[in-house]
């Protein structure tokens, strides 16, 4: 009997697998933004400008501090990408995180728009965004 209340203790000392948190992207056309809500808050949100014909400037991801290093940012890229890609849309990357999400993956070439596609790589648009700031 001793034994198998050693083992119960061992058990309780496990850390409990994480919960799987429910996640749903809101297109906030307003504020120009797709939102990722994971359950009831927000956890990041990502500028985008729409423009015709249907194309999509994916320009500024954030993530709520309180939700980062838990892969918001990666998450909501993809499914962003997937609602433009339910919309029959193309994306014009700018945001130098999202240009590396697209440089690691082929999942998502048929959306970046051929005439438009936005920066190659991370340094090219990080480098954009200082010059646009100073």
């Amino acid at each position: 009997m001793p034994m198998d209340e050693d083992r119960r203790d061992l058990a309780a000392d496990e850390p409990a697998a994480p919960r799987r948190v429910a996640e749903h992207l809101v297109d906030n056309a307003e504020k120009g933004r797709f939102e990722l809500y994971r359950g009831e808050s927000l956890a990041g949100w990502l500028y985008y400008t729409h423009l015709s014909p249907n194309r999509y400037a994916l320009r500024h991801t954030e993530v709520d501090a309180a939700h980062r290093g838990r892969g918001v940012a990666g998450a909501m890229v993809t499914q962003v990408l997937e609602e433009v890609r339910s919309r029959a849309g193309t994306v014009t990357a700018i945001c130098p995180f999202v240009v590396d999400f697209l440089s690691k993956t082929s999942a998502y070439t048929d959306l970046v728009d051929p005439r438009h596609p936005g920066y190659a790589d991370r340094a090219t648009a990080e480098a954009a965004l200082r010059e646009a700031r100073d």
